[in-house]
């Protein structure tokens, strides 16, 4: 594999910390190469100190020289104190200085200087804090609208926070190990299944099978069933561990029916409905990546219904759909389907019948006039035409 370089950097929100001293930190999401995604952590200060640095390496393509030929983005200098609320309002030019240092042209945006900064430090994994008296720091995230228009920034959004429901042993340096009754923070949740938490100097990926919402056991942000279905083509081929699973092969066309938050999809071949892991489907008509060589070193998370020894704080269990009425609801919904087609080819079948038998009819013909008598001509006729025919 060639030098690693930057795909995106995505600016996920802000810290406030409270050790050696009140601060600010900016969160990234940066994505390589290799298709990993790190989180890092970055004061403002750094941030600027890299930019005059990067201006000074490309004096053409800072203007320097001519500020004409300036394609590096501005970036405006700290403020003597950098509080709250100015950490908050730079996030949007922040956010856009990311997006074009990434499209840049490769000599700059692939340089060592910026693969390097955005490459993930110690400090990063395990903040240092006050080991006799942690406070907590506290987390802003950026408004999901917020992350599609960098221009946007209405204001910050706390992060969730979820209870494990039973222990868990990480299996990757990426993960993170928790035990029953853990509270942290999601920083992030990903389709296939996958929760990046933060628990004090702790941070890393967690199945959202292990995780349970504080308010409540139903996930509000579930998807209801759609028995339409939504076509998608399998990117990698599963063999059933479970009853209710299916077995797939690489390039089969299925129909998604119903998305959960822990990875784990029900779906819909031919007329046969299960589960199968998200993280394996890409959606029909998208275009291919090399998603194929990631997956292939990658597991699916747990299911919720594998968990052993799970306790959860409510009283009432979570809302689960059995594989029955899957099945039912889906063959209704095929059925329907089928009849509408029916019913419509019987409505053509009787128009095109009609307008043959229409077509076949024979066709009546004028009737011809009779001629007018010689009193009619002469009473209709001019004054000149009447002396004429007398």
């Amino acid at each position: 594999m060639g030098d690693a370089f930057i795909r995106h950097i995505e600016l996920l929100g802000y810290e406030k910390r409270f050790f050696p001293s009140q601060h600010y930190v900016y969160m990234f999401l940066v994505k390589w190469n290799d298709l990993s995604e790190k989180l890092v952590y970055r004061r403002f200060t750094e941030i600027y100190e890299f930019h005059k640095a990067l201006k000074e390496m490309f004096p053409i393509e800072s203007g320097d020289i001519n500020i004409e030929n300036r394609i590096i983005p501005h970036l405006p200098a700290p403020k003597w104190f950098d509080g709250q609320r100015s950490t908050q309002n730079r996030q949007g030019t922040l956010a856009e200085y990311c997006y074009m240092l990434v499209n840049l042209p490769h000599k700059i945006s692939r340089c060592l200087h910026v693969v390097n900064f955005f490459k993930v430090r110690p400090d990063d994994m395990n903040p240092v804090t006050d080991s006799i008296r942690i406070k907590k720091p506290e987390v802003f995230l950026l408004p999901t609208d917020a992350k599609k228009n960098a221009t946007d920034i209405t204001g910050p959004i706390v992060l969730q926070t979820y209870r494990a429901i039973a222990d868990y042993e990480k299996s990757s340096t990426s993960e993170m190990a928790l035990k029953a009754g853990d509270m942290v923070d999601v920083v992030e949740k990903s389709e296939s299944g996958w929760f990046f938490c933060q628990l004090k100097n702790k941070r890393g990926w967690v199945p959202a099978a292990y995780l349970e919402p504080m308010d409540g056991p139903d996930e509000s942000e579930e998807q209801d069933p759609n028995y339409a279905g939504e076509q998608y083509v399998v990117q990698k081929s599963y063999t059933a561990v479970e009853e209710d699973e299916l077995s797939l092969k690489e390039g089969d066309t299925i129909e998604v029916i119903h998305k959960l938050l822990d990875g784990w999809w029900v779906i819909r071949k031919d007329e046969t409905t299960g589960y199968y892991p998200s993280m394996y489907l890409q959606k029909a008509g998208e275009a291919n990546t090399s998603v194929k060589s990631e997956l292939r070193n990658r597991s699916a998370p747990p299911r919720r219904s594998t968990i052993r020894n799970a306790k959860s704080i409510h009283k009432q269990s979570r809302k689960q759909i059995s594989q029955e009425t899957y099945r039912r609801n889906s063959k209704k919904y095929i059925q329907s389907q089928r009849n509408l087609k029916k019913n419509f080819q019987n409505k053509a079948n009787v128009i095109i019948e009609k307008n043959e038998r229409e077509e076949n009819k024979p066709k009546a013909q004028p009737a011809v006039p009779p001629r007018p008598s010689k009193d009619l001509i002469l009473n209709h006729c001019t004054e000149s035409t009447r002396r004429k025919i007398l």
